[in-house]
């Protein structure tokens, strides 16, 4: 979701910034420690590994809130350009979102951004016990869809997300908005509006949707 179907991380980090400010904490170095990575992980990067779960908890959600009252009004700005094109297009593929964020922020961008509809079955960092780079949520979501692994196809745009679809043996298609050096991608777009994605798409729909 993050970084796929909405350019979210200037949010998230803006977010970090000013709750980690609020804290007494230096958020200089947080880019390089945030990306791909399950909000608890994260939280005891920063606050701990002995924190107690329900303050790790307890912060994750202060944050999240704060990262959905500063996107809120530019949710639809930021969603990927093309995205809602390609999700229409390619309504009779069964998809699922399988992201590492928290269920209240995969519910807010999937329903106020209005891309509900096109997603089968909408999965958080919560349903799993190991967030990516471990596999457990692609796997998850292949399930119930009904897919075998070797049948689906992840979008991702981070290492950590392509290092998990690897894992559970899926096909991934890259999106490098941002041309930050990326492997084990079987194909790479800017976004959903790059024309190398057309003949990608063409192929797509020769082949057959179960």
């Amino acid at each position: 979701m993050d970084g796929v179907l909405v350019d979210s991380m200037p949010f998230h980090i803006r977010a970090w910034e000013q709750y980690l400010r609020t804290r007494g904490q230096n958020p200089e170095t947080l880019l390089d420690r945030m990306h791909g990575k399950h909000n608890d992980e994260l939280v005891r990067e920063i606050f701990g590994r002995d924190l107690p779960i329900e303050e790790v908890k307890q912060i994750g959600a202060e944050k999240e809130a704060l990262y959905r009252e500063l996107i809120r009004e530019q949710l639809e700005a930021q969603l990927l350009p093309g995205l809602r094109d390609f999700l229409g297009e390619t309504r009779l593929f069964p998809k699922a979102v399988a992201s590492n964020a928290e269920a209240a922020n995969v519910d807010f961008v999937l329903e106020q951004a209005n891309l509900r509809s096109f997603f089968k079955y909408a999965l958080d960092g919560g349903m799993v016990r190991r967030g990516k780079p471990d596999p457990e949520i692609y796997l998850l979501a292949a399930e119930m869809l009904g897919a075998a692994p070797e049948q689906c196809i992840v979008f991702e745009d981070s290492q950590t997300g392509i290092d998990a679809a690897l894992a559970a043996g899926m096909r991934v298609a890259a999106i490098n908005r941002h041309r930050v050096a990326l492997s084990g991608q079987q194909w790479e777009f800017t976004d959903f509006s790059d024309l190398a994605l057309n003949s990608w798409r063409a192929q797509l729909h020769s082949c057959s949707v179960s």
